[in-house]
C-alpha cells in the first residue's frame, strides 16, 4: 500500500510516489479512529459551487489506484468514485456561488468541508484535511496536510468524490444554463467561457466576486 520511498541522501529527500495510509495508521495508533479524509473541488472556477467530500476508508477494502484526482483521467475518476461509494463511508457538501460571493472562497470551501465531515454517518475521531487550513467548528481533532491528496489515501479518495460530484453538477448546470459550455470546462476561465460571458452576460451560477466578473 505504501508509495513513499525514503533515502538518506541530502540530494534526494523522501520521494512521494503516491498517497499511502501512513497518516491514518499513525492516528489509529494514537487511538484516534476512524479517520476521515476531507478535500474540495472547484475553488478556482468563475462559476458553480465549491464541492467538498469527506471519506472514511475501510482499511480492508481500499480501492486500487487512489490518487490525487488531478492526476487521474475522467474514466479513472468515475471508476474509483463508484468503488469508493461501495466500500467507504462518504459525505458530500457544497457552497453555492452566492455563498462564495458573500463570505469568500476560502471560507466557503472550509465551511463545505466542515459540513461534509459533520454529515458522515460514522463519526470521525480524526480528520486529515487537504491544504493548510483546518475548517473551523469540527467536532474532532484534525490535521491540515499540504498536498494531502498526493500523500493520504483518504484525502485522495475525498478529492475524487468531490471532483466527480462537481463535474456532474456542472453537466447539469449546462442544461439549465446553456450556451456557456459548463459541461466542457466546468466553470473555469477558459477562452470559450469568457467569450460566452461577454456575449451573454453572467448567469446566477457565476461568482460575481471573481475577476473579471467583479466590478471595482
Amino acid at each position: 500500500m505504501s508509495h513513499r520511498r525514503s533515502t538518506d541522501s541530502p540530494l534526494f529527500p523522501d520521494l512521494i510516489l503516491g498517497p499511502d495510509f501512513s497518516f491514518e495508521l499513525a492516528a489509529r495508533k494514537d487511538g484516534a479512529w476512524p479517520v476521515a479524509g476531507a478535500d474540495e473541488a472547484g475553488r478556482g472556477p468563475l462559476a458553480g459551487p465549491v464541492v467538498a467530500a469527506a471519506v472514511i476508508l475501510d482499511p480492508d477494502a481500499i480501492p486500487e489506484g487512489l490518487n490525487d484526482s488531478k492526476k487521474l483521467s475522467a474514466a479513472q475518476r468515475e471508476k474509483l468514485f463508484d468503488e469508493i461509494l461501495e466500500t467507504a463511508t462518504v459525505s458530500i457538501a457544497s457552497s453555492s456561488a452566492t455563498t462564495i460571493d458573500t463570505i469568500d472562497i476560502r471560507k466557503a470551501s472550509l465551511e463545505a468541508m466542515r459540513r461534509a465531515v459533520d454529515g458522515l454517518s460514522l463519526a470521525a475521531r480524526f480528520v486529515l484535511v487537504d491544504g493548510r487550513d483546518v475548517p473551523p467548528g469540527l467536532q474532532c481533532h484534525a490535521k491540515a496536510v499540504v498536498k494531502g491528496d498526493a500523500r493520504s489515501l483518504s484525502i485522495a479518495a475525498a478529492s475524487i468524490v468531490a471532483k466527480v460530484t462537481r463535474d456532474r453538477m456542472m453537466e447539469r448546470a449546462d442544461i439549465a444554463h446553456p450556451g456557456y459550455g459548463f459541461a466542457v470546462h466546468a466553470g473555469y476561465a477558459t477562452v470559450v467561457h469568457r467569450k460566452a460571458i461577454d456575449a451573454k452576460g453572467p448567469c446566477p451560477l457565476h461568482r460575481m466576486s471573481f475577476r473579471p466578473l467583479r466590478k471595482d
